[in-house]
């Protein structure tokens, strides 16, 4: 056998580049799930989760430090376009194989959540990647999404938010004869003293933040990183209220 020959049962060697995450200290790991959340890697993903929690993380602080700071990384470079809305599904379903793992863990702990939001393209309208962008990426921010779907008319928004009393009701639309039945679903709010327990927030390619306003929206929402930079502060603002509330009363 020729000396530039290698056995033929011999293992090609490893390549120096790969990571070996279980080798990795817990801060090296947190970062390098970052990239692979931002490479949308789920595998990886998984891998980092199962291994910090064999590790003695909470599921809570496994959520916050590896995926919800990840996926903010993620959020700013789609704001900012570096990153497109194909490159952020991968990056928002690595989150998703993450968070099956986390969720029954969470559940179980009782670990407090960012808030909940119900979320749903109008009736008319059966469009669903930016919703479906929206809330991947709002339960990446840690977020409790309830998606509801597509085309919901006003009885399907009105029992989904008595079903779930959340904090948030998102509304998309992508046809500029759908986008009207946004006003529809929130004078039907009004007209049942419900308007001011929701932050309402609305999308979709043809709205802009005059057409929010005009239908009684709270905030217009131009992607889904926007989304959950808005999602949040109204969260900031309403937990804030409430707890200034609490110490009123005291």
């Amino acid at each position: 056998m020729a000396d530039n020959e290698s056995p033929a049962n011999e293992s090609p060697p490893e390549d120096e580049g790969d990571v070996v995450l279980s080798e990795l200290d817990d801060g090296d790991l947190l970062i390098q799930m970052h990239d692979d959340l931002y490479d949308g890697l789920a595998d990886e993903i998984i891998e980092g989760v199962n291994i910090l929690l064999e590790r003695g993380w909470e599921a809570y602080k496994v959520l916050t430090d590896a995926l919800v700071e990840g996926m903010r990384i993620v959020g700013i470079d789609f704001r900012d376009g570096i990153l497109f809305v194909p490159e952020v599904l991968q990056s928002a379903n690595a989150m998703k194989a993450g968070m099956a793992i986390l969720r029954p863990l969470l559940a179980e702990s009782g670990a407090p959540r960012m808030g909940k939001i119900v979320i749903g393209t109008v009736k008319g309208d059966i469009h669903d990647i930016g919703k479906n962008l929206v809330g991947m990426m709002m339960e990446g921010a840690g977020f409790e999404v309830i998606d509801i779907g597509i085309n919901n008319d006003v009885d399907a928004y009105l029992a989904a938010l008595e079903e779930h009393q959340p904090d948030i009701l998102g509304m998309s639309a992508l046809l500029t004869t759908t986008m009207p039945y946004m006003k529809v679903v929130v004078e039907a709010l009004k007209d049942k003293g419900l308007r001011h327990d929701y932050i309402v927030l609305v999308g979709g390619a043809p709205l802009n933040e005059e057409f929010a306003e005009n239908v009684g929206a709270d905030a217009y929402c131009r992607d889904a990183a926007v989304a959950v930079e808005i999602a949040k502060g109204f969260m900031a603002k309403r937990q804030g209220s409430a707890a200034a509330a609490e110490l009123a009363a005291q």
